[in-house]
């Protein structure tokens, strides 16, 4: 007797086995500043997911210095044409260099509204401001990110270094960058929310 796998289920497993292409269009803590190549995020972050069964790639579009104004700039040619999703992290150099919180807001709007014209999903890392910039400021700053994914619908990670930041045992010696260690913390911590957008993904497609 032959047995006929029904058309809905034949899509389902043909979604589920074609490779999701993400880029991370990020700044340092995303290229991995400090670190071998295999230990930066992105790399990270793929093996995480495949260790869980997704069939992803995770490219790294992340340069070191770059702020949210710096990622507007490349942004057409950082996420190349195939891309299934991004996961934006910027915004910490702006907070470092104390950068009015609107025009990083505006800048990151930008970067989505470039992407969603081109039929491209985005995730959302957030960053929080240091406490030494002051009340006011880390109000304004820490209210972009949630503000933004509540306009856009977008699935947000409220805090990139949320269990790192603070730990001098997950930090390069410069006290700012996560050592591999802190990247991995970092991938445990984003995962769940990374594994939502991807289930948007494949929904989507």
């Amino acid at each position: 007797m032959t047995l006929v796998t029904p058309l809905h289920a034949q899509d389902a497993g043909a979604a589920k086995a074609r490779a999701l292409n993400l880029v991370a269009l990020g700044d340092s803590l995303t290229a991995g500043y400090g670190l071998p190549a295999a230990a930066a995020f992105p790399v990270q972050l793929e093996a995480a997911l495949k260790a869980r069964g997704h069939a992803v790639t995770v490219a790294n579009a992340g340069v070191s210095g770059d702020t949210a104004t710096g990622g507007l700039d490349r942004v057409e040619w950082s996420v190349p044409d195939g891309t299934d999703g991004v996961i934006l992290e910027l915004g910490a150099n702006d907070m470092l260099r104390g950068t009015d919180p609107a025009v990083t807001e505006k800048a990151l709007d930008a970067i989505i509204a470039k992407l969603k014209a081109r039929g491209i999903p985005v995730m959302l890392a957030g960053m929080r401001a240091a406490p030494n910039l002051g009340p006011d400021y880390g109000r304004r700053f820490d209210a972009i990110y949630p503000r933004l994914a509540e306009r856009d619908g977008l699935v947000l990670y409220p805090f990139f270094l949320d269990g790192v930041a603070g730990d001098r045992s997950l930090a390069l010696p410069d006290g700012l960058h996560p050592t591999k260690e802190g990247v991995a913390k970092i991938v445990a911590g984003i995962l769940p929310r990374v594994e939502e957008f991807l289930a948007r993904l494949r929904k989507g497609a």
